[in-house]
């Protein structure tokens, strides 16, 4: 049994594949919480600090979250779904964090039907869950968008960097990448020193950055910095299609 949050139909709008076609699983729950991205929000008049998927990470929302008791059932929703678009776009499963579920039976048969129809699937994942790629062979057939936080997620080092664990999914899946999420603040100090030790333990991806924001106005404040930033490193900029248009992380 796993969560899901939402699942639709919209454009990748950050990262490799910005601008494809893609069908989103988003799962709930995840290890990390990132309270120094503060998105704010509010729970029973309480307000709260987090990541800008807070509503697929804090437990506050649970209850609204959808469980997957039987892979059967989602896969003929995905069949449907599929055939209204007219075609297998590819599947992006993100969250919180999704690998959380890796194990999971119900999960791990979904992600089987999926690679046996010959869709693309990308994980966007912190990279701090250890996979058994061996016992699990579908993960070899995916891309692994790895979204590791930097020191402004307000996350411990200790918690947010679990080299193993990075260079299994390297070693092992289809094709990895590095997504970073950074302020201007985190420009004008530490930003590169840090993806920089990341490199040592990764040292071939692609290195993606884009402009933390749950909204225009936050990505606003921040994508100027992240651009110069990446002109200056030769490092890959990532805008966030999917805010600039919908001005929200959900549901798009």
């Amino acid at each position: 049994m796993f969560y899901l949050t939402e699942q639709f139909f919209s454009i990748q709008g950050e990262g490799k594949y910005a601008g494809v076609p893609s069908y989103f699983l988003r799962t709930g729950g995840c290890n990390l919480s990132c309270p120094g991205f503060a998105a704010a929000y509010e729970v029973e008049g309480e307000v709260r600090y987090g990541c800008d998927t807070y509503f697929a990470v804090d437990s506050a929302y649970a209850r609204q979250w959808s469980k997957v008791l039987e892979s059967t059932v989602l896969i003929k929703h995905l069949k449907q779904e599929f055939k209204t678009i007219g075609y297998n776009p590819d599947v992006v499963i993100t969250g919180g964090e999704p690998l959380m579920y890796h194990s999971d039976k119900t999960f791990y048969e979904v992600i089987t039907w999926l690679v046996e129809e010959g869709i693309q699937i990308t994980f966007e994942t912190n990279g701090t869950m250890k996979i058994n790629f061996d016992r699990y062979p579908a993960y070899k057939s995916c891309i692994f968008a790895l979204s590791i936080k930097l020191a402004n997620s307000g996350e411990p080092a200790s918690r947010r960097i679990v080299p193993q664990a990075l260079k299994n999914i390297q070693i092992s899946s289809k094709e990895t990448f590095l997504k970073f999420t950074i302020d201007k603040a985190l420009v004008e100090t530490s930003a590169f020193d840090e993806i920089s030790e990341i490199r040592e333990i990764l040292p071939d991806p692609e290195v993606f950055c884009m402009p933390v924001g749950e909204s225009r106005d936050t990505i606003w404040r921040n994508d100027r910095a992240v651009f110069e930033f990446c002109m200056k490193h030769n490092f890959r900029y990532s805008d966030r299609l999917h805010i600039r248009v919908f001005d929200t992380t959900q549901g798009v």
